[in-house]
This record gives structure tokens, sequence and C-alpha cells, in this order.
């Protein structure tokens, strides 16, 4: 445990923001499986589902949740699994 305040302080905002992006990659974790999910089953709803995932992922890599490679590698992944599911 610390004993400065600011020490105290940092931890307490250190945990809230843990809390925060936690919540925000777990959002994006289930975002990218129904994704993946309604382009399995050719879901009428696959490409705004898509849009979404993609629309969250951006958000999160600019607020530095995620890095920005990590973010490259899965739009790339939703894109190819998105034009597979179309031509079939």
């Amino acid at each position: 445990m610390p004993n400065i305040k600011s020490a105290k302080k940092e931890l307490r905002k250190s945990k809230k923001r843990a809390i925060l992006n936690k919540k925000i990659k777990d959002n994006i974790k289930s975002l990218v499986k129904k994704s993946r999910k309604a382009i399995v089953a050719k879901d009428a709803g696959a490409k705004e589902l898509v849009a979404k995932t993609l629309k969250a992922l951006d958000k999160a890599a600019q607020k530095k949740i995620i890095k920005k490679n990590t973010r490259d590698r899965a739009k790339s992944r939703i894109h190819i699994a998105l034009n597979k599911g179309l031509k079939a």
C-alpha cells in the first residue's frame, strides 16, 4: 500500500481506469464474436455489425486501450471473413 497521498490517489485513478479499459475490451471481444457468428450464419445484419465492431476497434486504439497493430490485425481478419462470407 502506498503511504504518500499522491500515490494513494494515483492508485485509485489506476483502478478506475483499469475497470473502464476492461469494459471496453470486453465490449470489443463480444462484438468480434457476434460479427464472426453473423458472417458464418450469413445474417442480413452482418455488415452493420461489422461496421459497429470496426468503429469500436478504432475508438479503443485512439484511446490507447489496444495497440494500433492489434486493431489493424483484428480489422483485417474481420474484413477477410466478411468478404469470404459475401462471396459464398
